[in-house]
């Protein structure tokens, strides 16, 4: 792909940091957003700031090609915390974008915004997407189901309970999923504008005909840390109730909230089919399982697990 250059929010986390590491094999120069003092890297200018900083997203802007919005809040004690991530700060970044005239507009949104009526999350995570459609700007709207790979923290709670082999799961049901690498090349793959992807709003995934069961996964993630795993399809009520015990145990730090469990307990969680990328411009090139057992092996090597 050609670009002069990236703009990037959330950068310094599990998806932003994949599509650094990609941009920088390509030659790709990046600016990118960051809340905290990073080391220097080869190709990324650093702007210190965040999504609430009009004047950072103003400079992160500056002559830039083409903004890929990754940065969103995933976890929040209420919907407050959802708004002001998901929905004042995509505003904020569409805001600076269009006064400093870019171009293009990449936007990575989450599945969970087809269901919004089932927790703030999701439904924060669709009025987001509303104010880039509504921004003027050549958009294009990324949709992914849940995503692994190194350096993720949500999914690695599924490896260490696998250790130990059993595994507590939503009520029975379907999900996509997708490696962090397959969805950093879709993401860098989308900056050139074309008529097949301005305007349009994509789901990706593994490529996995019919999508994974809750248990089906489950196993494939003890096979990956050496485990037999028993899958347990637990209860919503259930899962409310681990809920609230992971906020008194965790805090601000919980894993399972409220809020997840609403979603969590959809029983269908695979992409549309019509919702694909175009096949001609990007396709997944990791096999799960492979991708399970590599994301393991980082775990182990970073002394994760």
């Amino acid at each position: 792909m050609a670009a002069d250059l990236l703009a990037v929010t959330g950068a310094t986390g599990f998806v932003g940091q994949a599509v650094l590491d990609l941009a920088a094999r390509g030659g790709i120069e990046v600016r990118a957003l960051t809340r905290r003092p990073q080391e220097p890297r080869t190709g990324v200018e650093w702007v210190s700031g965040d999504l609430g900083d009009t004047r950072a997203l103003a400079e992160l802007a500056r002559g830039a090609s083409a903004v890929i919005h990754i940065a969103g809040v995933v976890n929040a004690p209420d919907l407050a915390g959802f708004e002001a991530g998901n929905v004042a700060g995509t505003l904020n970044v569409v805001d600076a974008a269009r006064l400093a005239g870019v171009p293009r507009f990449v936007h990575v949104s989450s599945l969970s915004a087809r269901e919004p009526q089932l927790s703030d999350y999701g439904a924060s995570k669709l009025r987001g997407e509303r104010l880039v459609a509504a921004s003027g700007l050549d958009w294009t709207v990324v949709r992914p189901p849940a995503v692994y790979g190194p350096r993720d923290t949500e999914m690695f709670e599924l490896f260490k309970l696998a250790r130990r082999g059993i595994v507590p799961l939503p009520p029975t049901g379907h999900l996509s999923i997708i490696h962090v690498g397959d969805l950093a090349r879709l993401l860098l793959a989308l900056v050139p504008s074309s008529e097949a992807v301005t305007r349009q709003s994509f789901e990706p995934d593994d490529g996995r005909e019919g999508g994974w069961t809750h248990v089906d996964l489950a196993k494939a993630i003890g096979r990956a840390v050496g485990k037999r795993v028993t899958a347990l399809p637990l209860k919503p009520g259930v899962l409310r109730l681990g809920a609230r015990l992971d906020a008194m145990v965790r805090g601000k730090g919980a894993k399972l909230t409220q809020d997840r469990v609403g979603y969590m307990c959809h029983p269908d969680w695979r992409i549309s089919e019509g919702a694909r990328p175009p096949a001609g411009l990007w396709l997944p090139r990791v096999e799960t399982g492979m991708g399970l057992h590599a994301t393991a092996a980082w775990y182990r090597e970073e002394g994760w697990l």
